[in-house]
């Protein structure tokens, strides 16, 4: 039988055409027995026909299971103990968790309380031997968010047993800080519901069972695929897998589902549902403010609306929605996340534009409010350094003439994405080969990358240069070089025009430096046109000299088009 498909056909008989011991993670979402009407199936047996069908169907799947592998069981109330015992006591899996999956718009009942939760039970064939990825389920601990204690973990705490799918409908039982899995519902209203199935599962919540139990490449099962939500996030998060769906008109259209989806996309809805859509009944905006407890950790609180607390407090929110481990200058720079952030920011109803969001974001982090949370994500790219050298006059120059035409520190720029937008075509204009692979967001970063390494110019290589290299006296127009002449090491060159100094540089290959920054394309440095243009140099052996030195020379001469802060401040 092979994977990555959904079978049309009985579980129990699909499930017997596979290999034992060939699937690492199985999620079973079988129906409850309370009379629910599906296309084919009929919802209402009895008692112990039912549980007899659940032996059968359940000796099949842990037949399947590796050795090392894991079963989650989604069940209703009616049966939940007996299914429990079934598994555990008569099939030898141990049960590591007992789930409560909380949510709202359940079964109303008129003699009962309402039904507004779900049993999910996490059970392993082997008890010392089982997958459990901690570090990509973790949550930020009490003692980061609220007390910003040094001693806390930096990877954070491992969440609670109790995953809530609308916290903003239930504010006076359930509190941000208490460090639950927050998953929205599928509701009729939400871009992810398909329409076509009653007992759609969210996908984010699929997606974080998958991402704790298993690997990439690893098999994943599903033998009641319904909608297809658990193909589909292993699909999205790089799993095998393999489902079986007894209803011809399920299976058609979770194969169109499937196949729509593709490895690395991102999973549909929102990890937190504040963020996902406002209270279902909206209290006066004066008691939901009052409600607030100011024990709640600032970034978390909800209700934010027009006061600038409040609008701090949701832009916050907005931040741990969309970050995805990254840093606040990740989500700024990256055009992608800040399309993202601007999004969540409309539907909390904050009041302003990206503009001032992305404003209030950075004087969050400057003022300490993100302290103690767990280490972001590092952002790398294909050869970075490289790059990093390549580009890095372009940025430098940038910046300098944003900031001296019009005041535009290098935030400000990030801030406003019309600002921007500008800011990357004018490096891409002193670029002759204009590379694909020189991204905004990479503009961006190396940009803010220059700006971070500033202070170890001044502090550290500039300390390093006992005596600056001697500038030369013969100086040559770039563009009339013999470039296969041009030595490939590392360097210190200058640019003047008219007496004035334009320009100090350093590259770790001049040759490689020239060609990019002088090809055969019109070249216009703040009015001084490439015919006045010259140029000298010096190399050296010493990479990090060079950075002394052209720090040493940028305080010396102040050239128009270097970063000022690259220079030891008087």
């Amino acid at each position: 039988m092979d994977l990555d498909r959904l079978y049309n056909m009985d579980c129990i008989a699909g499930m017997g055409q596979l290999p034992d011991g060939t699937v690492d993670l199985a999620f079973a979402d079988p129906p409850f027995n309370i009379g629910y009407d599906y296309d084919v199936y009929e919802d209402q047996r009895a008692a112990e026909e039912y549980l007899d069908w659940t032996r059968q169907w359940g000796r099949a799947l842990v037949r399947t299971l590796k050795p090392t592998g894991t079963f989650w069981l989604a069940i209703g109330d009616d049966f939940a103990a007996e299914l429990k015992l079934i598994f555990q006591r008569e099939l030898g899996l141990h049960c590591r968790s007992w789930v409560i999956w909380y949510y709202t718009f359940g079964v109303n009942c008129s003699k009962k309380f309402s039904r507004s939760h779900t049993h999910l039970f996490h059970f392993v064939r082997d008890s010392r031997k089982f997958k459990f990825n901690a570090d990509s389920v973790r949550v930020p601990s009490a003692r980061q968010l609220v007390y910003a204690d040094s001693r806390a973990d930096s990877r954070g705490r491992l969440p609670d047993d109790t995953w809530i799918l609308r916290p903003q409908d239930a504010s006076g039982a359930f509190h941000s800080d208490e460090d639950t899995w927050y998953f929205p519902r599928v509701c009729g209203t939400f871009k992810e519901r398909a329409g076509w199935h009653g007992c759609q599962m969210p996908e984010q919540l699929l997606g974080r069972i998958v991402k704790c139990c298993s690997d990439p490449g690893d098999v994943v099962l599903d033998p009641f695929a319904g909608s297809g939500t658990t193909l589909v996030a292993a699909k999205k998060l790089g799993r095998r897998f393999v489902g079986f769906e007894l209803s011809s008109n399920y299976a058609e259209q979770t194969h169109a589902r499937i196949d729509a989806a593709s490895p690395g996309a991102s999973l549909a809805g929102a990890e937190n549902p504040l963020a996902s859509a406002p209270p279902t009944v909206k209290a006066p905006r004066r008691a939901v403010h009052a409600a607030v407890s100011t024990d709640v950790p600032k970034v978390l609180r909800p209700a934010p609306r027009n006061k600038p607390e409040d609008v701090d407090r949701g832009v916050a929110e907005a931040f741990h929605t969309v970050r995805h481990g990254f840093s606040v200058d990740r989500v700024v720079a990256d055009p992608n996340l800040n399309v993202e952030f601007r999004e969540t920011c409309t539907r909390l109803g904050l009041p302003g534009n990206i503009r001032e969001w992305n404003e209030r974001l950075m004087n969050l982090r400057k003022t300490g409010c993100f302290r103690g949370l767990p280490r972001s994500s590092r952002t790398t790219f294909e050869f970075d350094g490289r790059e990093y050298d390549r580009y890095k006059f372009a940025c430098e120059i940038a910046i300098q003439r944003f900031e001296q035409d019009g005041g535009h520190t290098l935030d400000m720029i990030l801030c406003d994405p019309i600002m921007a937008d500008k800011f990357d075509k004018y490096v891409l204009c002193m670029l002759p080969d204009r590379p694909s692979s020189l991204t905004s967001l990479k503009i961006r970063w190396f940009a803010l990358r220059l700006r971070k390494r500033a202070g170890d110019y001044v502090r550290k290589f500039s300390k390093q240069v006992h005596r600056p290299l001697r500038i030369a006296e013969d100086f040559e127009n770039p563009f009339s070089l013999a470039m296969a002449k041009v030595p490939t090491l590392p360097a210190l060159y200058w640019l003047q025009a008219d007496e004035k100094h334009l320009y100090i540089g350093e590259t770790e290959s001049l040759r490689e430096r020239l060609e990019l920054q002088f090809g055969d394309v019109g070249f216009n440095f703040w009015g001084h046109t490439r015919d006045r243009l010259m140029l000298g140099f010096r190399t050296t052996s010493d990479d990090d000299c060079l950075k002394g030195q052209q720090s040493r020379w940028i305080s010396r001469w102040q050239p128009i088009g270097n970063y000022k802060k690259l220079a030891p401040q008087p």
